[in-house]
């Protein structure tokens, strides 16, 4: 009866046959992951959409972290089958080709095993940050000399 009045409308109607804990688990189960069958095409699509994961030239960190996130969250939460060790590999290998040159020093002076994700992304923000900066000032000198001529 607590788990009947816990719930909002839309989730009781949906269980509202159900007599035991185990069934109502059971129906939530199949309602909101779906059955065996639906569960590994959705990680057969995930799955898909990790190993595909790139990043454009002009995506922001934080953009394409949200991405990520989004995927490996779910891939998780259906399968749990990947390390952290894996997706910081693979979101250095997603990065576009102008950070070669950051992903190598990430490479070579931290411990890939022991690094959190949280740390890599905060990292590549603060390099991503320098760029857009360097950026700016390059842009600024070709101005003043564009003025000048």
């Amino acid at each position: 009866m607590v788990i009947y009045n816990a719930l909002p409308r839309k989730e009781y109607e949906i269980i509202s046959m159900c007599n035991t804990a185990k069934e109502i688990w059971k129906t939530f189960l199949i309602t909101y992951q779906g059955n065996s069958q639906v569960k590994d095409n959705k990680i057969d699509l995930l799955v898909q959409q990790y190993e595909q994961f790139v990043i454009s030239e002009d995506e922001s960190i934080d953009n394409a972290f949200a991405r990520f996130n989004t995927i490996i969250t779910s891939l998780k939460a259906l399968d749990g089958g990947y390390s952290s060790k894996n997706y910081i590999r693979k979101f250095l290998r997603a990065l576009h080709p102008k950070w070669r040159a950051k992903v190598t020093a990430i490479e070579e002076s931290k411990d890939l095993t022991s690094l959190s994700l949280d740390e890599l992304i905060g990292n590549l923000k603060v390099h991503e940050m320098i760029i857009k900066k360097d950026y700016e000032i390059v842009k600024a000198k070709v101005k003043r000399k564009l003025v000048r001529q």
